[in-house]
């Protein structure tokens, strides 16, 4: 989720330019462009996981394309598998545009145009139980579209009066309820079927995780991937600068840092855990996957398997389908949000990647 500059360089930058952010909203997007890129070159400056060059399990992993998107400056960052139809949706950080790939199709196809229903971007998208499609839009907040129509079904903002924000990814839990990152307030939101039900609304802040993150400058990013356990127990959301995992306990309130085990975090942007409890990462700048075994009750979390390959092409997260995991190329490094103006995209792919 670089400049050839300094890390003291790039921190200045970012603070400087979310702090003319909070003043000039009409040009929102950029200037966050500008605190992404900032934040991702503080990633890649830092190491990769401990143990990016482990030996794995037997069966060496196999990278391949699942599908292309069709457009010369897509930036993908989002994606979201419905496990009814086995579509699966992207998204657009350069324009908000949301692409559906049918199975069996080798390019994906327009599902929801730029611009439509105002949105910027198109950051974290999850398909819930009801099949409709959540996609957050880091600039506003929320919305939920029918799959087969495209309809805005709801939508849900952050207040108006609310301080520089970045709504980043989401987690839907078992009863329903949506939680969703703030990578600048260190704050998630929360929309429940009820609230869902009457159609939109402002987000509602459920915790804020700010006390227990570690020291970061003055508006610098931190949360960033969110996701939850198959029983509705609790969430797991990463500071990505700092590698830390974090526990929120969905019934107290609590708020843990996960104990990891063999590497850490950092520049971790997508989470996926599965039923098993078996956590995949992306690691956008060091163009890493990385796969975790959780114990039991979510508090522990150990290495188990490490990728990295420069095919990965900056991955910003991925989603779990039958006997593979699909992971987003974002190329955010070819004239996107990490350089902007430096470098020419290739196609713009989504990975196939078996064995992780």
């Amino acid at each position: 989720m670089t400049r050839q500059t300094t890390q003291a360089e790039t921190k200045a930058g970012a603070t400087a330019t979310l702090k003319k952010q909070t003043k000039q909203t009409k040009a929102s997007r950029p200037l966050l462009v500008a605190a992404v890129a900032g934040v991702l070159a503080l990633g890649a400056a830092g190491p990769a996981p401990a143990a990016a060059r482990a030996a794995g399990p037997s069966g060496e992993p196999r990278i391949s394309t699942a599908f292309s998107l069709p457009g010369a400056k897509v930036y993908p960052e989002g994606i979201a598998a419905d496990p009814r139809t086995h579509t699966v949706y992207v998204g657009s950080y350069a324009d908000g545009t949301v692409y559906r790939a049918r199975p069996g199709r080798s390019e994906a196809e327009v599902f929801l145009p730029a611009g439509t229903d105002g949105r910027r971007t198109a950051n974290g998208l999850r398909v819930d139980a009801r099949g409709r499609l959540w996609v957050t839009d880091s600039t506003k907040g929320v919305a939920v579209y029918d799959t087969v129509t495209g309809t805005r079904l709801a939508h849900f903002e952050v207040a108006s009066g609310a301080s520089a924000r970045f709504v980043n990814d989401l987690t839907i839990t078992p009863d329903g309820t949506a939680y969703l990152t703030d990578s600048i307030r260190g704050v998630i939101y929360r929309v429940t079927p009820r609230q869902l039900a009457s159609g939109s609304g402002v987000l509602t802040e459920a915790f804020d995780l700010t006390p227990a993150l570690r020291p970061r400058p003055a508006g610098g990013f931190s949360l960033n991937g969110i996701t939850s356990d198959r029983t509705g127990r609790y969430l797991l959301t990463v500071d990505m600068p700092t590698g830390d995992l974090y526990r929120v306990d969905l019934r107290t309130g609590a708020v843990r840092r996960v104990t990891l085990t063999g590497g850490d975090m950092k520049a971790a942007d997508g989470l996926d855990l599965a039923p098993d409890g078996t956590l995949r990462v992306a690691h956008n700048t060091t163009n890493t996957l990385t796969r975790w075994q959780l114990g039991a009750d979510g508090t522990r979390a150990r290495l188990t398997r490490t990728i990295t390959d420069p095919s990965l092409q900056i991955p910003t997260t991925l989603a779990r389908v039958p006997g593979r995991t699909l992971v987003v190329r974002s190329q955010f490094d070819k004239g996107g949000p990490m350089h902007p103006g430096e470098g020419t995209p290739t196609t713009f792919t989504v990975a196939s990647v078996r064995g992780l």
